[in-house]
């Protein structure tokens, strides 16, 4: 990326742009209980004093203004936060996990890959979404101390951090977006208004991607999209198609350029305005400008009077110009100015989805929790037991300690998992799975 150039009253960025991206994104573990109890002179027998995890650091999402682009994420594709500290003894709790924060444009849409539902769409600096949830801290042993077991012998280990990949696809926010047909010098007027340096050739589709220029006026920035050449049938996907229609959306005005070389430049713009009606999403009402180019080549006066009466048909302001040799630039400028300064950014709710939904572990009624477990028989003749929150638990269950087995067989009992696992044909010996658990299925054991 260029630095800023002043060029008297303006300046530019010229920025590689890119409008997708794939990342993985992985939130901190929680920290595991302590396993501790109280030891003190003259106190040869305190209770425990195990104190909890902390919990693992979220991944959050946030929009940032002075990034119009995601081409940071061609390189960096994998984002982890941090995890948390493990508790110790004296009720000392773990420290959490550092959050980790990822920049994005404003306009950024956010979904799972290959799910087409919008998680969040950030459009707004300082707007916010946490993508990946730490995980929740383990328990220490103090937390099961109970009349009948006043020395318990275990604790939590922390939960693992959500891990998710995900798109994101940037719908430009654009103060001005320039739209027209291939070769109809919209990258010229850039070039003439902001400075920028697009690529520009005498053929179409010189632009295959948005170039973004940066017009400072009077104190306030305007960012300019020269946006990919329309062709007609746009609205359906042909040539770069939605592709460019998904950036116009969200621009707060639009120069209509027309070559007034063409032999019909009316004709020109109300197929251009057919595309954006075709595409809907109010694009053919958004607040607008007509801009006739190449007043500069010889016999192009009537086509502007001709292009300059239908934007008066239109109430629509109209300029005529030269970006070659910029005639009527200035003017321009201005009234691209005041234009913006005239008509309010768009806004949009951020839409987050990610939270997370825990299905209930207590009995109730003296009934068991309401979700039943599910068994699954696999091909090799062993059981998979699935159950959000009874794979959670069994999870935190830190076998290492001399009481684990105890906490386990309590929650098999809890569920009627053993009961669930004989009426599925399971016998003595059987492999059952619990998430990342494995063991020998020995009913007498857990009864």
């Amino acid at each position: 990326m260029k630095s800023p150039c002043k060029m008297g009253q303006f300046f530019y960025r010229q920025m590689k742009f890119t409008d997708t991206a794939e990342i993985f994104v992985k939130a901190g573990r929680g920290g595991n209980g302590a396993l501790s109890f109280r030891r003190e002179k003259f106190v040869p027998k305190g209770g425990p004093d195990g104190g909890d995890g902390g919990r693992g650091g979220d991944v959050i999402i946030e929009a940032v203004s002075g990034i119009v682009t995601l081409a940071d994420f061609e390189y960096d594709r994998r984002f982890q936060a941090g995890h948390a500290g493990h508790g110790s003894g004296a009720m000392r709790t773990g420290s959490n996990g550092d959050d980790l924060i990822i920049r994005v444009p404003c306009g950024t849409l956010i979904r799972e890959a290959g799910n087409p539902k919008i998680l969040a769409d950030l459009t707004e600096t300082g707007q916010r979404f946490t993508a990946a949830h730490g995980g929740k801290g383990g328990r220490g042993n103090s937390h099961f101390a109970t009349s009948s077991r006043r020395a318990p012998k275990f604790a939590e280990k922390g939960d693992p951090g959500e891990e998710k990949s995900l798109t994101l696809e940037l719908k430009l926010i654009a103060d001005v977006g320039l739209a027209g047909f291939p070769n109809a010098g919209k990258s010229s007027i850039l070039t003439a208004i902001s400075g920028a340096r697009p690529k520009v050739a005498g053929y179409p589709f010189t632009t295959l991607s948005p170039n973004l220029g940066v017009l400072a006026v009077d104190d306030a920035q305007v960012v300019i999209a020269d946006l990919p050449g329309l062709i007609e049938g746009a609205h359906e996907g042909k040539g770069l198609g939605l592709q460019f229609l998904r950036h116009v959306e969200r621009t707060r005005i639009i120069l209509h350029v027309i070559d007034l070389s063409q032999p019909d430049p009316v004709g020109t713009f109300r197929a251009l305005m057919n595309e954006f009606r075709e595409y809907g999403q109010g694009l053919d009402k958004r607040p607008s400008m007509i801009i006739g180019n190449k007043i500069d080549i010889a016999g192009t006066e009537s086509n502007s009077q001709l292009l300059r009466q239908e934007a008066e048909n239109l109430s629509l302001p109209y300029m005529a110009v030269s970006a070659v040799f910029g005639t009527n630039i200035p003017e321009l400028i201005k009234a691209i100015a005041d234009l913006v300064r005239k008509t309010p950014a768009a806004k949009s709710e951020i839409n987050s989805s990610s939270e997370i939904i825990e299905l209930p572990m207590r009995k109730s009624s003296g009934k068991s929790s309401r979700e039943p477990v599910k068994i699954i028989r696999q091909s090799d003749g062993s059981f998979r037991v699935e159950h959000a929150n009874f794979e959670k638990s069994v999870a935190r269950i830190n076998f290492e300690h001399e009481d684990a087995l105890q906490k386990f067989a309590g929650l098999l009992k809890a569920l009627s998992v053993e009961e669930a696992l004989e009426a599925a044909g399971a016998r003595e010996g059987d492999k059952v799975y619990i998430g990342d658990v494995e063991f020998d299925f020995e009913p007498d054991t857990v009864s």
